[in-house]
């Protein structure tokens, strides 16, 4: 994956697993909070991944 694709994947993630959690904290299913909390943090994993990837490219593109 592209450090585009990345970022979208992690934020799409990210915000998935903020309504998942949402919904479990509404319906009090910590079984859904416990998975959109970890949803949420494979999304910022995602998303740091992509913006390394930049970091990675930037340095290379300058040398």
């Amino acid at each position: 994956m592209g450090s585009t694709s990345d970022k979208v994947s992690g934020k799409a993630n990210e915000l998935a697993g903020k309504a998942k959690q949402a919904v479990g904290d509404a319906t009090d299913n910590r079984s859904m909070e416990a998975k959109g909390a970890a949803q949420e943090a494979k999304g910022d994993a995602q998303q740091a991944k992509g913006h390394a990837k930049d970091a990675v490219k930037s340095v290379v593109d300058k040398t």
